[in-house]
């Protein structure tokens, strides 16, 4: 076998491997029952799907055009980067609203010091 025949089959494990964990994490939307749980596997499976193709997207490259993939790394960075940026906005996002809903939600952790802050004094 060449380097090419293995490079098409490592791509191709790689993106086998991408659609297990996709498809254990659309198991698991079903199994878990808070939108938190949900919304922190989403981000992990999510972003380690996207790195599996993109491994796959830099093996490709590197042994059929012989040249290294600067964009592949770029856009794996930037993932990693702003995928728990997302999840932290969406999860204060989904905890405002069930606070404004009224449902049972752990207080905030400025409420205390709202509370225990004394007024200014107009003299």
């Amino acid at each position: 076998m060449n380097t090419a025949a293995l490079a098409e089959w490592g791509a191709g494990l790689l993106l086998i491997g991408s659609g297990v964990v996709t498809l254990i994490a659309s198991l698991g939307f079903v199994r878990l029952k808070d939108f938190y749980q949900r919304m922190h596997l989403s981000a992990m499976a999510g972003g380690l799907a996207a790195m599996l193709v993109l491994a796959t997207s830099t093996l490709l490259l590197w042994s059929g055009e012989g040249r290294f993939s600067l964009h592949a790394f770029v856009i794996a960075f930037l993932i990693s980067v702003t995928m728990p940026v997302f999840s932290s906005i969406l999860a204060r996002a989904a905890l405002f609203r069930h606070r404004i809903s009224g449902r049972d939600v752990p207080p905030s952790l400025t409420s205390n010091l709202t509370r225990t802050a004394t007024p200014p004094s107009s003299d």
